[in-house]
């Protein structure tokens, strides 16, 4: 089943790191590489994903990982 969340990250330097984390999470398997997009002005991630081959927790470390920070997320219920 695929889920949408919004991931909240810490200010943004420049549109470039938006990207980094943009391609990064597209790569994952079980997201969905359309529907998933960056919002600079705003510093979120809207990921959708299947939560059955990836888990939240793992979208958020792997922008952790690459030395953002997440504040936090939220999944938007259907």
């Amino acid at each position: 089943m695929m889920t949408s969340a919004i991931i909240q990250l810490g200010t943004l330097d420049c549109p470039s790191c938006l990207h980094k984390i943009e391609a990064t999470i597209k790569a994952l398997k079980g997201v969905d590489q359309e529907g998933s997009r960056g919002l600079y002005n705003s510093n979120k991630i809207k990921v959708v994903f299947d939560n059955q081959m990836i888990q939240l927790e793992a979208l958020e470390q792997e922008i952790e990982k690459l030395g953002y920070d997440v504040l936090y997320s939220k999944v938007n219920r259907p």
